[in-house]
């Protein structure tokens, strides 16, 4: 590994977290806080299909604070409150998460990225999105509060193979996701790539494959790694229930997680490595570990395998 990629590998973690890349920027601890602004998603609303991807059931991946219903100030509020007891936190980015976060009219979107960055102690916004739905409008509006806030856009491929995206009921293609990128490379904004492993049929290579695109891809700054479980509500469940979906083992997810960073190039921070959802509605796979022990699970893999992201990586 090059003196120059060794720079962004935190030496204990043997990644490049995105918390210290963070903290590195801003100088101080920054946490993102999780808002709910009440959109909704193409694959949803029938304008490219009905009933969501196959595994997507929006409770399980958001606070219990964050409901449309309140407001996004009262959200804002009390996540920060969260994070500056918890983490001692002393700024924030806004992260809109659930469903299509551009999936609006631009004047809607102005309005709600405008009111979380009003918010004092708020650096800059995230926005989860879809990778194809990203207007001109919408890219133009990231770029302009980019000149003077931090902007992360973080789009969701989940597989870079079109027939699991198609099977996951996805409604989009990888073609998209890289069309996405384009548009949306050097405007001055983070572009973090969302993945899950896990999906039935998938083969552990092939999922290590996708490091290798994004490693070609200069726009993508961070990456969120997730592995596939079922929660109810969801056909995922019924699946699993109907024995059409095996989950991964712990041991599984790990090991392929751990060879997934070492062909990461090291100048991609690790947003996450794991995916969670609240016990009472999560069916499979249950590993019965909290967020940080899983964290650490892949860590101390890399640390077992006295190894580091970028370990395999070859530019």
């Amino acid at each position: 590994m090059s003196s120059f990629s060794a720079q962004h590998i935190h030496p204990q973690l043997r990644i490049n977290s995105y918390g210290h890349y963070l903290r590195q920027r801003f100088g101080c601890r920054v946490s993102k806080v999780n808002v709910d602004a009440g959109f909704t998603c193409p694959n949803r609303d029938g304008s490219k299909g009905t009933g969501g991807c196959i595994y997507c059931n929006n409770v399980s991946f958001s606070p219990r604070d964050t409901l449309a219903e309140i407001s996004l100030e009262e959200q804002l509020a009390a996540g920060m409150a969260y994070h500056r007891t918890r983490l001692k936190s002393e700024k924030f980015i806004v992260y809109f998460q659930k469903y299509t976060n551009t999936y609006a009219a631009v004047e809607h979107l102005a309005d709600l990225y405008q009111r979380a960055l009003s918010v004092p102690d708020v650096l800059g916004i995230s926005v989860g999105t879809r990778p194809d739905c990203l207007t001109d409008e919408a890219l133009e509006l990231l770029t302009r509060i980019a000149k003077q806030h931090y902007v992360c856009l973080e789009l969701g491929l989940q597989s870079a193979d079109d027939a699991i995206l198609e099977q996951i009921n996805r409604g989009h293609s990888l073609d998209d996701f890289l069309t996405a990128v384009q548009r949306a490379s050097n405007r001055g904004f983070d572009i973090c790539a969302h993945l899950i492993h896990g999906f039935p049929g998938e083969q552990p290579d092939e999922f290590i494959k996708s490091a290798d695109l994004l490693n070609g891809l200069p726009g993508i700054s961070s990456v969120k790694l997730h592995q596939l479980h079922a929660v109810e509500g969801t056909e995922l469940a019924a699946m699993y229930r109907r024995g059409e979906f095996t989950p991964l083992t712990l041991e599984q997810y790990v090991a392929t997680a751990a060879d997934f960073l070492e062909r990461l190039a090291p100048r991609i921070s690790v947003q996450r490595l794991y995916g969670s959802s609240p016990i009472e509605i999560r069916v499979a796979p249950q590993w019965g570990l909290k967020n940080n022990q899983m964290w650490y699970a892949v860590l101390n893999e890399l640390k077992r395998r006295d190894s580091r992201q970028g370990q395999r990586y070859e530019e």
